[in-house]
């Protein structure tokens, strides 16, 4: 027999993760619920006498009713007893301050029979406003016990660990008198019929069954039949049986509270009312959550510059220390071209999403990000996406990386989706230094417009092109996109409180964590597969060109470094990058680009940056020579052999630019997106329609420039 299943449930917002982590500290894992890429965190825990218990946090939700994505996660799971997560019991985190509010999820699990504890959190906030809840009386009227919690302490949770115990160490439970729902003659016999076929533990078990008898693969196709069958014959309707459940919850709820709780203050809260005029309002909410986001943007660019310089550092000293220890060979090129770059790609992101996801995290736990999220959800549900995108879109500018990763706060799996599929066309900071490049040839000396210089100008048009590009997307996505889920957004704002910086820290831990392991291990390989086609060429082409190269440097007395240059372009010339570059050489004429501009497309698939370094292999200019102004000097030198003119004209500039604005040039992002959608399908439709759209404006703008 396997460990004990000891699950955490509760509403959004109420502190049930906080909890969470108090009680399994650092041993806790996040990973996914089977089948689905809604995050499940858990961990193994040892408890005095109990021994060793998994501790699963669900995902939040209002009741087993579900709307959401990752609602129908833990519905699912709630309703099948045979499920090897179903608890053995279930700790039931509630917020004193709202309590009324956060009780009715607690009445359905109750009714399910499985064990349960309620743990009355935020106490702090609950003194302070002078609420006062007779807990023993609610434990007498619950038949289950109650515990007081602070999650921002740790206060009673010893207390809840000696029940967690306690409840699992009886070999009998109590019998359940408890009952909130009473339902109609006819229901009840439904819920009888279905008990008799399916083995459901209660009555109400078997009703949920009856509500959603389409999305529970437990049930097989005979179980399903039953069941359609008798909720015709007795006439059940769905939506008629939810409202009058869950009415009479609410007022059972009600006359419970009536009796237990007192509320001594008329407005406990008038802090958050006060500071909601503001933030909220549809002028100086929009302004203010603009110029936090802007903060988050500059400290997501800026202050992981250094770090992300330190990891680049140590990976040049270690490809250093590779390659004056170890012999030369294909393994040590491997490790210097390959491996090491690939290692490089996924540690040099890891600042900007622990960054990131500490701003996030923080104003989560402030309890601001709900505000940020209704702010926006009625413009953005115009688009397809929903308030919680507006954070994925603009930290996109930084690195759409962790801004994919943040789309996991979206509940709506349509909306999600969306939004995952869209945050690469915002340009993100690697896009700048070819931006940087390309618009040299456009605007050849820094002319301004008034105050704005021309190629700043240039730049925000780019800028503002892909914002547009990515909505006019959405919308696309919004049609062709089925889904049954309602596209709404139900949201508690939550009262505004001091920060855990312990649950803040380990979540950025857990997402960091996950980029590595999973989206890392994808850019690894995808890093050694590119090395391959760069480094290795059909039969002994690389070694005969190199030769001639080489006769050829000596030839015209080329300096050692010249010559070096030299063969380095006559090697991926003529490696498989290179044979696939002349390749697609036809395709990419139209677009005014030639063979050598092919390879650097294929390269910089790796990252888009890399087509900087790309060029200076291909045009000859040393690793220490790759200062911009020396690139742009000598690609302006440089003759297209399709056209006869100069390679790199202002119609051939911008359709590059255009290319590399909307083009999906970043594994990196790709592992991300096949790790967030738990598929490569989704992946390789946004690589292809990126592509698409990419070719095609690259084509227009280079046709219309000519």
């Amino acid at each position: 027999m396997g460990n004990r299943n000891i699950v955490l449930a509760g509403n959004p917002n109420c502190g049930k993760t906080t909890i969470f982590n108090l009680l399994t500290g650092l041993n806790q894992k996040t990973g996914n619920f089977p089948g689905v890429t809604v995050d499940k965190k858990h961990a193994v825990v040892n408890l005095e006498n109990l021994g060793k218990v998994n501790i699963i946090d669900l995902p939040g939700c209002y009741n087993l009713y579900p709307t959401a994505y990752d609602e129908k996660v833990v519905f699912k799971i709630l309703a099948n007893p045979n499920d090897n997560l179903f608890p053995d019991l279930i700790v039931y985190i509630a917020d004193a301050t709202q309590l009324e509010r956060h009780l009715l999820l607690f009445t359905q699990l109750k009714d399910l029979g499985v064990p349960i504890i309620l743990g009355l959190n935020m106490q702090d906030l609950a003194e302070a406003r002078k609420i006062k809840i007779d807990a023993k009386g609610l434990e007498k009227s619950f038949g289950t016990p109650v515990v007081w919690l602070n999650g921002r302490t740790g206060h009673g949770l010893n207390e809840l660990k000696t029940k967690i115990s306690e409840m699992c160490s009886l070999n009998e439970h109590p019998t359940n008198n408890f009952q909130t729902y009473v339902p109609d003659a006819k229901t009840n016999e439904l819920s009888e019929k279905i008990v008799s076929k399916t083995g459901a533990k209660t009555k109400f078990q078997a009703l949920l069954t009856a509500h959603h008898v389409e999305e529970l693969q437990f049930l097989n196709e005979e179980q399903k039949e039953y069941i359609k069958e008798q909720t015709s014959k007795l006439g059940f309707d769905s939506l008629h049986s939810q409202i009058d459940e869950t009415m009479q919850r609410y007022r059972w709820i009600e006359h419970s509270l009536v009796k237990h709780q007192s509320l001594i203050t008329a407005d406990d809260n008038n802090k958050t009312h006060t500071l909601d005029r503001i933030l909220t309002h549809r002028v100086w909410g929009p302004l203010i959550f603009i110029s936090i986001l802007l903060l988050i943007f500059q400290a997501v660019f800026s202050w992981a510059e250094w770090p992300m310089q330190m990891f680049e550092t140590g990976i040049i000293a270690l490809t250093e220390l590779v390659q004056n220890h170890l012999p030369a060979g294909w393994f040590t090129e491997l490790l210097v071209d390959g491996i090491l770059p690939g290692l490089g790609g996924v540690l040099v992101f890891i600042p900007q999403i622990a960054i990131l996801f500490l701003f996030t995290s923080f104003l989560e736990e402030l309890g601001y990000m709900a505000r940020a999220i209704y702010l926006f959800d009625r413009l953005l549900l115009k688009f397809g996406l929903n308030g919680r995108s507006i954070i994925s879109l603009v930290s996109g500018a930084a690195c759409a990386i962790p801004a994919i990763m943040s789309a996991r706060t979206i509940n709506n799996w349509k909306e999600r989706l969306i939004t995952i599929m869209v945050t690469p066309l915002i340009s993100c900071s690697a896009r700048l230094p070819v931006f940087a490049v390309l618009i040299s040839f456009i605007i050849t000396d820094n002319t301004f417009f008034g105050p704005i210089g021309m190629r700043s100008l240039i730049l925000f048009l780019l800028y503002s092109l892909g914002l547009l590009a990515a909505l006019v997307a959405a919308i696309v996505f919004k049609k062709l996109l089925k889904t049954n889920e309602t596209s709404f957004l139900m949201i508690e704002l939550p009262e505004y409180k001091v920060p855990h910086w312990k649950s803040i820290l380990l979540a950025v831990k857990s997402k960091v964590q996950s980029f590595i392991s999973e989206a890392g291990m994808i850019i690894m390989v995808i890093s050694v597969a590119l090395w391959f086609l760069a480094s290795f060429g059909p039969g002994n082409e690389i070694e005969s060109a190199q030769k001639q190269a080489t006769e050829y440097a000596a030839s015209q007395n080329m300096t050692p470094e010249e010559t070096e240059n030299l063969k380095a372009s006559a090697k991926i010339e003529n490696s498989y990058a290179g044979h696939i570059g002349k390749f697609i050489e036809p395709a990419i004429v139209p677009l005014g680009f030639d063979w050598k501009i092919g390879i650097a497309l294929i390269t910089s698939f790796a990252a888009r940056e890399v087509f900087i370094g790309t060029m200076s292999t291909i045009y000859s200019i040393g690793s220490g020579d790759e200062d911009p102004e020396t690139l742009q000097k000598r690609m302006s030198k440089e003759i297209n052999a399709n056209t006869g003119q100069k390679t790199f004209t202002i119609a051939a500039s911008m359709s590059l630019l255009i290319f590399y604005l909307f083009a999906m040039q970043c594994m990196s992002t790709l592992a991300v997106v096949r790790k967030e959608t738990g598929t490569w399908k989704w992946p390789l439709i946004q690589l292809i329609y990126m592509s698409a759209l990419a070719y095609f404006g690259s084509w227009i703008t280079y046709v219309l420039l000519s």
